[in-house]
C-alpha cells in the first residue's frame, strides 16, 4: 500500500480547490475540508480569534491533508483496519463521513459476521474486517468499492441536486463514480454504456 501521506494528499489533489456550490450541504469547501468541519475543529488559520470564511481560504494542502489524517484516519481507527481497505475507506470517509464505515459494516455482515452498523470502528468491526479480509482480500476490496459506487448512485437517485456529481454534462461518468471505481479492479467498472444505463431514469 502506498504511505498514508501519499494518500492523504492524493486525496486533497482529488478534492480541489475553494468551492462554494449551492447544491453541495456541506456548504463551502477548501481540499475537501468545509467551514463547518474547521469551525467544529476550532482551525483558526489567520489567528484572529474567531474561525470565518478567510480561515478557510487560507488553507494549504498541507494542513488540509494534516487534518484529514488526524481527524478522517487516525481519530475513526480506520488505521486500525487491515491494510488492503484502509486507502478506500479513508478516501470515503472524507466525502462520506460515518457513511464509509456503515457501508463496510453492512458489508461485512453481508460476509457472515456479527456486526453492529453504526459507523463507529471498534473492536468487533476490526476483528471482523481482518477476518474477512485474511480469507478474501481483494474481493472484500473490490465489493466495498462496488458497494460505495451503488451508495452514489441511490444517493443521486432521490436527491437530484447531487446528480451533477454523478453524471458529467456529456452524459459520463461524475467525479462520485470515478472516484469510486479508483479502487475498483478494473473488471469490475461500469462501461460507459453501462453507466447511462444506470442513470437513464434521471432524464
Amino acid at each position: 500500500m502506498k504511505d498514508i501521506e501519499a494518500i492523504a494528499a492524493e486525496i486533497v489533489a482529488r478534492e480541489g480547490g475553494y468551492v462554494n456550490d449551492p447544491d453541495d450541504p456541506g456548504g463551502p469547501t477548501k481540499y475537501g475540508v468545509t467551514l463547518a468541519t474547521l469551525r467544529r475543529l476550532g482551525i483558526d488559520t489567520d489567528r484572529d480569534g474567531a474561525v470565518t470564511l478567510n480561515d478557510l481560504k487560507r488553507l494549504d494542502r498541507a494542513g488540509a491533508a494534516r487534518i484529514f489524517l488526524k481527524h478522517y484516519y487516525y481519530r475513526p481507527r480506520i488505521s486500525d483496519l487491515p491494510e488492503p481497505l484502509r486507502a478506500p475507506v479513508f478516501d470515503m470517509y472524507v466525502n462520506a463521513g460515518a457513511n464509509a464505515v456503515k457501508l463496510l459494516q453492512r458489508l461485512l455482515v453481508r460476509f457472515g459476521e456479527q456486526v453492529s452498523v453504526d459507523g463507529v470502528i471498534g473492536p468487533q468491526t476490526i476483528g471482523a474486517a481482518a477476518r474477512a479480509a485474511r480469507n478474501a482480500p481483494d474481493h472484500l476490496v473490490d465489493a466495498y468499492g462496488i458497494a460505495r459506487r451503488n451508495y452514489y448512485y441511490a444517493l443521486a437517485d432521490v436527491r437530484p441536486s447531487s446528480r451533477k456529481y454523478a453524471r458529467r454534462r456529456d452524459g459520463g461518468k461524475g467525479g462520485w463514480i470515478t472516484r469510486a471505481e479508483e479502487f475498483i479492479s478494473p473488471r469490475f467498472r461500469l462501461s460507459d454504456a453501462e453507466h447511462r444505463a444506470r442513470v437513464a431514469a434521471w432524464g
